[in-house]
């Protein structure tokens, strides 16, 4: 097939076998000359605005290879495509401060454990103040002490301490919890033998769609990692619509069950099946 012109079909010679275009004075020539260029000027900046818009549109969407933007959120539940910055650093000193002083013994019987409270250097939080929620959390009487066999105490000195609790940054809570085999991938608190370590992240954001305050999981996250210390297991939600037990992982999902920090609701300790 022969390419069409852009200038359409070609003109038939004239009578003295030249182009027909080159016949009298020439100024007819000229004309349809200055119209052929016209239309190739005209045809010209089609062709390139036709390209350029098809490298806009090319340019607009993104590579395939692009990787996706994460805030050290991925696989938790937290992937918006905008999250939000966060309010904590992501690491800190590695050293601790140690809260001030001492509370009274709290409970009725049973043996005395002695705890003590320590806040990483740089991660923007105030020994005293987080201490202060950790003796409000365990001192209740919705706690652990509700049982009657069991008092507990903060100390300053960590020669006297049974357990220590820790709040620590993601990078350095997980240090710490893979000193004794722990995966936590900067995500969740743990409890080694002596050793309950908070996640700074989680006790700045909680977790997504937990469905209560931030107060609640923070109480949530003391009582359960102390939980641990205390000799408690996992235990799993009884069912859907009930309130959550304590030593439940809510971290991961409240798999139906409704948000719970206490581990004994009305005087009665509440809890759901072990968790092999």
């Amino acid at each position: 097939m022969t390419p069409s012109s852009p200038y359409g079909p070609p003109r038939p010679p004239g009578p003295s076998g030249r182009s027909a275009n080159r016949a009298g004075d020439g100024r007819p020539a000229l004309l349809r000359m200055r119209r052929r260029r016209r239309r190739s000027v005209l045809l010209g900046v089609l062709l390139l605005a036709v390209a350029a818009a098809v490298t806009v549109t090319r340019g607009g969407e993104p590579p395939a290879e692009a990787p996706a933007v994460t805030h050290g959120r991925m696989g938790h539940g937290g992937g918006g495509a905008h999250p939000a910055p966060s309010s904590y650093p992501s690491v800190g000193a590695g050293r601790f401060t140690a809260a001030d002083g001492e509370t009274a013994v709290h409970g009725e019987d049973g043996p005395l454990r002695r705890y003590r409270v320590a806040v990483e250097r740089g991660a923007g939080q105030d020994a005293d103040a987080f201490a202060a929620t950790v003796d409000e959390v365990l001192a209740d009487p919705r706690s652990w002490i509700a049982s009657g066999e069991l008092r507990v105490q903060r100390v300053a000195d960590a020669g006297a301490a049974d357990f220590t609790i820790y709040l620590a940054t993601p990078v350095t809570s997980e240090q710490m919890c893979a000193e004794g085999g722990l995966t936590t991938e900067r995500y969740t608190s743990c409890r080694l033998p002596g050793q309950v370590i908070i996640n700074l992240a989680r006790w700045q954001e909680a977790v997504p769609d937990y469905g209560a305050p931030l107060e609640t999981y923070r109480k949530y996250v003391i009582n359960h990692e102390v939980g641990h210390e205390f000799g408690e297991e996992h235990e799993a939600c009884p069912g859907p619509g009930e309130p959550a037990p304590v030593m439940q992982q809510q971290t991961y999902g409240l798999e139906g069950c409704v948000a719970n920090a206490w581990p004994y609701l009305d005087g009665r300790r509440y809890a759901g099946d072990i968790v092999p």
